[in-house]
């Protein structure tokens, strides 16, 4: 029944337009958007850890580059999208392609938990050395995307 779907969605219009024409265009957009991602999300990840920016709140870090992942990562998600539909049935069935998903989906439960559990104490670490669970949420977080970005790159290669 999946598979099915799979090449019901590779068959659709705008997934033929994207395999024959525009998935050159497609994948660097997506490639942009995941190094912008990518960029920002280690930026305040280096703060969580001590590495960076250490002289600055980490509030204020997060509130400037964290609009910029979520645009970021809303074109990487669409662009995504796009070239998932282009080969459906291809990209089910591959083994990294299945890995980078697993690992952004714990990226995003990292996300979460951090914002949820985690920064709630901010306010006693914000101007100074982050709480030991926010330092490994950002370790965490630079382990996995870089998982992801790494299984992303091995996509094309099996």
């Amino acid at each position: 029944m999946i598979q099915s779907f799979f090449e019901w969605l590779q068959s659709t219009s705008l997934a033929v337009v994207v395999g024959e024409s525009w998935f050159p265009w497609v994948e660097s957009a997506h490639v942009v958007c995941l190094a912008l991602v990518a960029g920002t999300i280690f930026t305040v990840d280096a703060r969580l850890i001590g590495f960076a920016s250490r002289q600055l709140r980490f509030t204020y870090v997060s509130d400037r580059l964290l609009p910029w992942t979520w645009g970021a990562f809303i074109g990487a998600a669409i662009t995504g999208s796009l070239m998932f539909m282009a080969n459906a049935t291809t990209y089910a069935a591959n083994i990294p392609f299945r890995f980078k998903m697993v690992l952004l989906l714990l990226a995003g439960i990292n996300m979460l938990y951090f914002q949820f559990v985690t920064f709630r104490s901010v306010n006693s670490w914000d101007a100074g050395t982050p709480a030991p669970a926010a330092r490994l949420a950002g370790l965490l977080s630079i382990v996995l995307w870089c998982g992801v970005i790494g299984c992303g790159r091995w996509v094309g290669f099996v």
